[in-house]
């Protein structure tokens, strides 16, 4: 196995988890995750050099699978629905507020609930995530304060400042 393989194969392990995870947050590749997955590092290899070769070879990973993931919504499309992994399902049942949160991201614009969820969930940096969404990271650091204002108004609408229309 050479250099660029072993790179890769480690690329795998420190990502491969959250990729998952990230397919298995939407509904509509949910069921495919594991292919999905295979599909985005299948990819992966076959640019291997420029995966090794980017700034963040796990934003370009993250991007080689948003582009899948959108593929195979457009094939088979289903509304999204964030899901949370089964372990976290019974804090679900313990903690109302959670329901509400997600409800709440829900509702959000998509490109609002991809940029929040890619850099929170998955910790990807706002250049990493800039790079993903293929965007400037002005507009990353933009969605985000709008996500979270948001979420701030839909929460609290009792808090003063909340209840503005935007």
């Amino acid at each position: 196995m050479g250099k660029g393989q072993m790179d890769i194969a480690e690329l795998y392990r420190e990502t491969g988890p959250a990729i998952l995870a990230y397919f298995c947050q939407h509904r509509s590749t949910k069921p495919n995750a594991e292919d999905l997955l295979q599909e985005t590092f299948f990819r992966a290899l076959s640019h291997k050099d420029r995966v090794l070769s980017a700034a963040s070879p796990r934003a370009y990973i993250f991007g080689i699978a948003r582009h899948v993931r959108l593929g195979a919504t457009r094939e088979r499309p289903a509304p999204d629905e964030i899901l949370l992994p089964e372990s976290h399902q019974t804090v679900e049942t313990e903690d109302p507020r959670l329901h509400d949160l997600r409800h709440a991201i829900q509702q959000l614009k998509e490109p609002h609930r991809e940029t929040l969820l890619l850099k929170l969930r998955y910790e990807l940096s706002y250049e990493e995530t800039a790079s993903v969404l293929q965007i400037p990271i002005g507009t990353v650091r933009s969605r985000i304060h709008y996500a979270v204002a948001r979420l701030r108004r839909v929460l609290n609408p009792q808090k003063p400042g909340n209840n503005e229309a935007r």
